[in-house]
């Protein structure tokens, strides 16, 4: 089984190609924290493997908070995570470590794969060029086979990219990130917006409604910038620090959202 989320289609790639490659049952954490899915029955050989974007070099809160809910039936006998990043990781394994810990879990393997960027809430980010997006896929894509093969043996090991200075930025400007950036209330709409109602749809959280034909945004947002990147004008902003950045999405379209007949949602 693996349990994962994803806000732009990155995660979402990766945790459908490994779903494919092993056999496994797709569960989308967003769905499964809304309606309160946190019971699951494990065989005594079957592995659990999570797949979740890095967000401020860490794992996501919204991931960390459905492994405290998690109530096993049965202990995996391998368990392990693949996560996504724009260029580093920071402590994210230590951070997950320590969220399995407190169900009395260990990790057995830990993976990390570099994917276009998606998050450009601050003025100094913006996404990858075409070319640098296109070679970041490539590049996942040739490596999955390999990260699917040592799961598929139940190795241990860890492939994560940390980068430099990863305790500064995991455990003293991660806490600021969510302190101030983790937010929804600078997102807005120009008169760019038709008013389809999209933005609702892909929000993960389902943390938007539409009031008199705008979006309106209600409190509980994990920044994933769904909504951002999905709107087909890109009437949505966030501050002034999206304008004129473009937007990114993969994959493109309807297969952005977890498919009811392959998915426990």
């Amino acid at each position: 089984m693996i349990f994962y989320h994803s806000g732009c289609g990155n995660s979402r790639f990766v945790a459908q190609s490994l779903a494919e490659k092993l056999g496994e049952e797709l569960v989308y954490i967003p769905h499964a924290n809304l309606h309160g899915r946190w019971s699951y029955a494990f065989r005594k050989d079957e592995s659990m493997g999570f797949v979740w974007p890095v967000y401020a070099w860490g794992p996501p809160k919204l991931v960390t908070t459905f492994i405290s809910k998690l109530r096993l039936i049965g202990k995996p006998k391998y368990i392990y995570f693949v996560c996504t990043c724009g260029d580093e990781s920071g402590y994210s394994e230590r951070i997950f470590r320590k969220a399995l810990r407190k169900l009395h879990l260990g990790l057995d393997a830990a993976f990390c794969l570099q994917m276009p960027e998606t998050y450009i809430n601050l003025k100094p980010m913006k996404l990858d060029s075409p070319e640098g997006a296109k070679a970041k896929i490539e590049a996942a894509k040739a490596e999955l086979p390999q990260i699917a093969e040592c799961i598929a043996q139940r190795l241990s090991c860890s492939r994560m990219r940390m980068g430099s200075h990863s305790f500064l930025k995991s455990y003293i400007i991660r806490p600021l990130f969510y302190a101030f950036l983790v937010t929804d209330r600078r997102f807005y709409v120009t008169e760019a917006c038709t008013g389809c109602g999209l933005c609702t749809k892909v929000c993960p959280l389902k943390n938007i409604g539409m009031e008199r034909g705008r979006p309106k945004w209600y409190g509980s947002c994990t920044t994933c910038n769904a909504c951002y990147h999905s709107c087909p004008h890109n009437a949505i902003q966030f501050g002034k620090a999206t304008l004129g950045k473009g937007q990114y999405l993969f994959p493109m379209g309807k297969e952005l959202f977890p498919m009811a007949d392959k998915e426990r949602d």
